[in-house]
């Protein structure tokens, strides 16, 4: 059985009015504001230290194979495939790991040294960090 309601029995109904569900929005709109920031710098605070500890890995790598193997690597790569690095990491800035920049120097680093190769890594970003420094001068 269906029940029909008149006006008046339907005025004592509990609900939320317009002006409440108005006040809500505005409260979560202000919480969302002080928020989405703060997430955001802790996102960029944990790429920073991801770079830095990547960059420390692969410089790590490339110093042990020029000892090992008086001659520097031609390539990331080769780094990867002597067993110094597992893979080649992604630069988490660019987010692709076909991005990072090598410097090639001719110095030789030590007097057994017969080959140059790769002196140092950087990241593939033009973007600033958090420091003022641009990513790629890490």
């Amino acid at each position: 059985m269906v029940k029909i309601m008149t006006r008046k029995q339907r005025k004592h109904e509990s609900g939320f009015t317009l002006v409440e569900l108005m006040v809500v929005m505005i409260i979560v709109g202000v919480l969302m504001s002080f928020a989405v920031p703060r997430f955001t710098a802790a996102i960029r605070a944990s790429q920073e230290s991801v770079l830095k500890e990547d960059l420390s890995v692969m410089r790590t790598a490339i110093d042990s194979y020029t000892m090992d193997k008086q001659k520097g690597p031609g390539s990331l790569d080769d780094l990867v495939s002597e067993g110094y690095l597992r893979a080649v990491p992604v630069d988490p800035m660019t987010h692709l790991n076909s991005t990072w920049v090598t410097d090639q120097g001719d110095a030789l680093h030590s007097l057994d040294q017969t080959d140059p190769g790769i002196d140092d890594v950087h990241s593939g970003s033009d973007e600033l960090g958090s420091d003022g420094t641009a990513y790629n001068t890490w």
